[in-house]
């Protein structure tokens, strides 16, 4: 849950070598936005570069901008785009900053913009960064390694009521407290540090009932101490605004989530901005009151049985995608 799935092969010129999950459906969304002529497209999650790769070959006019927090993903889809390097502008940075960064580079408006949430498998899979329940590692959780609070930082640190307040509202774990009093007890004794000693805690808490019904006891605690480092929410919240004030009529979104939390951000932004805002007994709209989006996918599209067998990571996307359709005064 919440971990960006990418299925890997081996083409590309990086040592990181995937294939995204619904390159097809997300070159399809974003084609009549991006095919008309020269086109600006902002990739906000970059990670491996695969969508973008796969944008830039198929649209030879295309300006890519891409965002990443994390320095070695920036690195690697250098690597892989490097054919494209006349085209493609990568900052890093977090998504919320996307209007700083449009406007750094004197990008007013643009035509496509994809938001991939979510942890890579470039993360997931890299043992040093303590994303994965599965392999002992430091507890970092970083995407930008360089900044910011680490996994262990927030569960040596945070009062009780609030560590349990994180793991209830962003893993949506049914134990937190209890989950957070049995950290209060061992960092009492000594600081939390590695994963394995986290997932051992997590499994002496939990209860058995849950542990055989439930998934991994450590999935949701994993996830919500990510979010929590990382700022991911509230990053979200910034970003997806700034985002669709930047499309230009005509011009698409994106996004795809891998868990509710994420997800529900989403729908109401995008449903907010795709309804009418004239009262509801009046009988003509109202000008400058219409709809600024149009909604394309009927609510969160999945990953198809096949592709999931292909990739189990896909299992929880869910794509949701808008167009603009007229400008809103400033």
């Amino acid at each position: 849950m919440g971990q960006r799935p990418e299925q890997r092969t081996e083409d590309g010129p990086a040592g990181a070598r995937h294939v995204p999950v619904l390159l097809p459906r997300v070159t399809e969304l974003l084609d009549p936005a991006l095919s008309a002529g020269p086109a600006v497209f902002v990739d906000a999650t970059l990670g491996l570069g695969g969508h973008s790769a796969a944008l830039l070959a198929a649209y030879p006019q295309l300006t890519l901008v891409g965002l990443d927090r994390d320095p070695q993903a920036l690195e690697l889809a250098g690597r892989r785009l490097v054919a494209y390097a006349d085209r493609v502008h990568l900052v890093h940075a977090v998504y919320d900053r996307i209007a700083d960064v449009l406007d750094d580079l004197d990008l007013p408006r643009v035509d496509g913009v994809l938001f991939d949430l979510g942890v890579s498998s470039l993360q997931l899979d890299a043992e040093s960064r303590g994303f994965s329940y599965a392999r002992d590692a430091d507890l970092d959780m970083r995407m930008d390694p360089s900044t910011g609070p680490t996994a262990a930082e927030v569960l040596n640190s945070y009062p009780v009521p609030e560590l349990a307040r994180i793991l209830r509202e962003y893993g949506e774990e049914r134990f937190a407290g209890r989950i957070a009093a049995a950290v209060a007890r061992r960092r009492a004794q000594r600081p939390l540090t590695r994963s394995a000693e986290l997932v051992e805690l997590l499994y002496e808490a939990v209860p058995a009932a849950s542990r055989r019904t439930g998934g991994h006891p450590a999935k949701r605690t994993f996830q919500a101490l990510r979010i929590e480092v990382n700022r991911e929410l509230d990053a979200l919240r910034t970003a997806l605004p700034a985002a669709l004030d930047a499309l230009s009529v005509g011009g698409r979104l994106v996004v795809m989530a891998y868990h509710s939390l994420e997800d529900r951000i989403v729908k109401r932004e995008l449903a907010a901005r795709s309804s009418s805002r004239t009262p509801v007994d009046l009988p003509v709209e109202l000008p400058g009151h219409g709809p600024e989006l149009r909604l394309i996918t009927r609510g969160a599209e999945v990953a198809s049985p096949d592709e999931i067998t292909e990739n189990p990571r896909a299992a929880s996307v869910r794509l949701r995608a808008a167009e603009r359709i007229r400008e809103v005064a400033a």
